[in-house]
């Protein structure tokens, strides 16, 4: 079986002001690097994965430091084509008790913008993979990417690949002239394994979520109703084999509680786990990029075992919250005692 996982998206740089400021504030900006399939690629060769990462990113200095930040966690980019005149950034001003996060995007005209249809030659790519991961966020950058994406999906499918999608809507980046439900809908069509959190669940199929309205780890799910939910879905995406969702509950900025839920839909067979009650957040974001670049190496470790790969996505997600910036760097076995135990011991 091939295990090589391949992922498609954009890298960006994101600015942050320290010390919660807002953007407006201060004059010094803490920057990172960043984008959902990027974070996801970072998260699985952290976790041991032979993973590839395939982006489009400018000559020169820029460009060479993206791809040298990638190397650094052992990812191939071997076949990362180059062009364009800037990599996209992303701002993000941080929640602090009541004032929600806020996230700029800058990503017109960037290199990734700007690709082409046919500018990576995806017969190569795919040649020695078994999965190949794609997302929503790809797909709402433009028309070419999301075509090129499509492209990759159709040949994968071809060639007898794993399609994993993550559905991430994201509504500011849409904008040029499709509507995104129909676009997210024929990609999860294609799709094995399909991700996302309960409201982008709904957008793509017009299904309402189900509420979730944990104030702490000791809140019970309506199992039967997830159930009812996910035999709906199927019916939407017949190809799909695993349904995953992660489910939140932002009680206040530094105060979540974080759980999952996943469907096998060959033995139509739903799996719940414990609730995470977080606090404090330390950074949110690349939360969903971690549970599902989790799944996906439990996935392929422990194929059987449904309970396990749900527990250990969970626990990797939960675990992103107290990581600063995008990308999720825990150990798989950093994961697996996070699962067991309540955590904060020193470890010696």
């Amino acid at each position: 079986m091939k295990t090589k996982i391949v992922t498609f998206g954009e890298i960006m740089i994101r600015l942050s002001k320290p010390g919660y400021q807002r953007l407006f504030q201060g004059r010094n900006f803490e920057g990172n690097y960043g984008g959902s399939e990027a974070n996801a690629a970072v998260s699985l060769a952290f976790m041991g994965d032979n993973v590839e990462y395939v982006t489009r990113v400018p000559y020169g200095p820029l460009g060479d430091a993206a791809l040298m930040h990638l190397r650094e966690y052992n990812l191939n980019v071997s076949h990362v084509v180059k062009g364009g005149d800037r990599l996209g950034t992303y701002y993000f001003e941080e929640a602090v008790a009541m004032r929600n996060s806020r996230v700029v995007y800058d990503r017109k005209d960037s290199s990734f913008y700007t690709l082409k249809r046919g500018m990576i030659k995806w017969d190569k790519v795919l040649e020695d993979a078994g999965i190949f991961h794609c997302s929503g966020i790809t797909c709402a950058i433009s028309r070419d990417a999301m075509e090129t994406t499509m492209d990759a999906i159709e040949l994968a499918v071809k060639k007898g690949l794993t399609i994993s999608c993550d559905i991430n809507y994201r509504k500011n980046l849409w904008g040029y002239g499709l509507q995104p439900r129909d676009v997210l809908y024929r990609m999860m069509q294609y799709s094995d394994i399909i991700f996302g959190d309960q409201n982008e669940w709904e957008v793509a199929s017009g299904e309402r979520h189900i509420p979730f309205e944990a104030l702490d780890a000791d809140y019970e799910m309506d199992r039967e109703a997830y159930l009812a939910y996910f035999r709906r879905m199927h019916q939407f995406f017949p190809k799909c084999k695993k349904m995953v969702m992660a489910v939140r509950n932002q009680i206040a900025s530094s105060h979540h509680t974080l759980t999952g839920v996943l469907y096998d839909t060959q033995t139509d067979t739903l799996y719940t786990t414990k609730i995470y009650d977080i606090q404090p957040i330390i950074d949110p974001m690349g939360v969903g990029d971690a549970f599902i670049a989790a799944y996906l190496h439990a996935n392929l470790k422990w194929s059987n075992g449904n309970q396990k790969c749900l527990d250990f996505s969970l626990s990797a997600s939960a675990l992103k919250n107290t990581v600063p910036g995008d990308q999720n760097l825990v150990s798989e076995e950093e994961i697996i005692v996070n699962m067991t135990s309540s955590g904060g011991r020193i470890q010696r």
